[in-house]
């Protein structure tokens, strides 16, 4: 089903931090056209007070209308209570159409509910795979994008991808990178944060994903590749609530490391602006190196942003200690991969998004 009139009541689904980042742009575009309601229901689905707070202080998005207060769970439990707790909201508020964005669990719930409510859905970073279904992302991802009336793509990979599923290409919008938006719109306050307390030259890490953080092996197998490469390059490492559980279960020393709380966007966007190097698990920090042109070396076999790697400055390492020290190596000796920007990465997504919520699609 695809919409026949502009929609005139949107509401915006996030369930944890970096869909704030992606919700932003859309939000502040949509303020801007006559006529259209908006509704923020924020899941719960990761949820740090304080954390929340300052996210939605620095990228001025309003205070949700709704917070569904899910907190943690199972995949199964978690997607489950969203759906439970998301349909009367959908029924109360009756939105035109509902939009969700990336791949977590908060993303497939609503879309779910929505599909059976015969509401229209938009997906915001529709279309990223990483071809391993042992991501729990990536089951989000392809059931999500199946669902979805309005797909909205980064990049062209991501229309390839959904044009092979078989989802028909009048569905199908390119509209560039959304993060990349509140990164554009950020940056100029970035490059005013303070620097003191840090090292001139250092590699920024971050780690979160279970394959890489809930085995006490492997774990450990990576915080000895970090120690080693902190005896080249100084390690600066916010640590991941979950991670820390883990390093403190499993008994792991984290040595030289200069470890960190988490920390705000605009403070973690200007240790990534400023870094030799970012070593990471994460998704979104693939995209804002690229963009940043700032070397990435991911902790993983796979990517669902391909474009990341083969115009980008992010190389995959997965695992390897030999390959991360060579590659930390190449960097230091002035041979890191240079990148360019992908298409249509230019700040301007939201507004390409709410083009074609605020226009007639027949």
């Amino acid at each position: 089903m695809l919409p026949s009139s502009p929609a005139t009541h949107v509401l915006h689904v996030v369930g944890a931090r970096p869909n704030f980042m992606k919700v932003a742009p859309v939000v502040r575009a949509l303020e801007k056209r006559a006529g259209v309601e908006q509704t923020l229901v924020h899941t719960g689905q990761h949820y740090d007070a304080n954390m929340s707070d300052v996210f939605f202080r620095q990228l001025e998005i309003p205070a949700p209308d709704v917070n569904l207060a899910v907190g943690a769970g199972s995949h199964a439990s978690q997607t489950a209570e969203i759906m439970t707790r998301f349909e009367p909201v959908v029924l109360e508020r009756k939105p035109d159409l509902v939009l969700v964005y990336g791949d977590v669990n908060s993303t497939v719930a609503a879309a779910l509910v929505c599909a059976k409510l015969s509401v229209l859905v938009g997906h915001v970073e529709a279309g990223l795979r990483s071809f391993d279904r042992s991501m729990p992302e990536e089951i989000n991802r392809l059931v999500t994008d199946q669902l979805a009336d309005l797909l909205f793509t980064p990049s062209e990979d991501g229309d390839l991808n959904l044009q092979r599923e078989g989802v028909p290409p009048e569905k199908i919008h390119r509209v560039g990178n959304v993060m990349i938006d509140s990164l554009v719109r950020l940056l100029p306050e970035a490059s005013r944060c303070s620097a003191n307390g840090f090292p001139e030259s250092y590699a920024l890490v971050t780690l979160h994903r279970p394959s890489n953080v809930d085995d006490g092996e492997a774990l450990q197998k990576l915080l000895r590749s970090l120690l080693e490469i902190s005896r080249q390059l100084p390690l600066v490492f916010p640590v991941h609530p979950r991670t820390r559980r883990r390093i403190t279960e499993f008994g792991l020393q984290s040595g030289q490391l200069h470890l960190l709380d988490p920390l705000p966007y605009v403070e973690f966007l200007a240790l990534q602006r400023n870094a030799r190097v970012v070593i990471t698990d994460s998704g979104g920090i693939q995209e804002e190196t690229t963009y940043l042109g700032v070397p990435c070396l991911t902790l993983r076999d796979n990517t669902e942003r391909p474009v990341t790697v083969s115009m980008g400055t992010n190389i995959l390492v997965g695992q390897d200690e030999n390959k991360l020290c060579r590659e930390i190596s190449k960097i230091l000796n002035g041979q890191a991969k240079r990148g360019t920007i992908p298409p249509l990465w230019d700040g301007h997504a939201g507004e390409r998004i709410a083009d074609v919520l605020t226009a007639s699609t027949r």
